[in-house]
């Protein structure tokens, strides 16, 4: 007889920008923090990520930084950016994309490489877990990899995300709406 293989386990997933910490709307665009020193983290998330936590959900950020290839930041300010959010917030682990929406990779939102590579990493369980993103692609990339939905409504002004299971205000919105969901660990 083998020996069983471990359970998987349920996650959340997190984008980074304008879900964990501020997005600053530069040329009608949500964008990254410019440094170090712009890195805002957004009010409640600590709490909610905390109660996350608490009731067994792994916390993973996936998030696109296209800013590295496109050559408007560097990967070390995106490297210290990450230091100081697993400093500061309960992350089970950081996956990014540093490709630009030319590169044709499968790992940039909207398609699920980073979801389905931390799945594989994590032990992670897609049809438990949830991605909360403020975004259509990071809606679409939760989707097809087979997570429940939630859009952040930041006010972008992008075509709504369709796929979307629910919308919220915050990541501490949605923390209450996963943590009341029947079936949930």
């Amino acid at each position: 007889m083998g020996i069983p293989e471990p359970l998987r386990r349920p996650a959340v997933f997190l984008d980074r920008d304008g879900v964990l910490n501020r997005a600053f709307l530069r040329g009608g665009s949500p964008r990254p923090p410019a440094s170090l020193a712009e890195l805002q983290i957004l009010p409640g998330v600590p709490e909610a990520l905390n109660a996350l936590r608490a009731r067994g959900y792994l916390l993973v950020v996936v998030t696109n930084q296209p800013d590295v290839a496109r050559g408007t930041a560097s990967r070390a300010l995106v490297d210290g950016i990450h230091r100081r959010l697993r400093g500061r917030l309960p992350l089970d682990a950081i996956l990014s994309c540093f490709h630009d929406s030319t590169d044709a990779c499968d790992c940039r939102k909207p398609q699920p490489g980073l979801l389905l590579r931390a799945a594989r990493e994590l032990r992670i369980e897609l049809s438990l877990s949830f991605m909360v993103g403020d975004r259509w692609s990071d809606v679409e990339a939760g989707r097809r990899a087979g997570c429940r939905t939630f859009l952040v409504g930041r006010g972008y002004g992008e075509a709504p995300a369709a796929a979307c299971a629910v919308r919220v205000g915050s990541l501490a919105e949605a923390t209450t709406v996963i943590l009341g969901q029947v079936g949930a660990p």
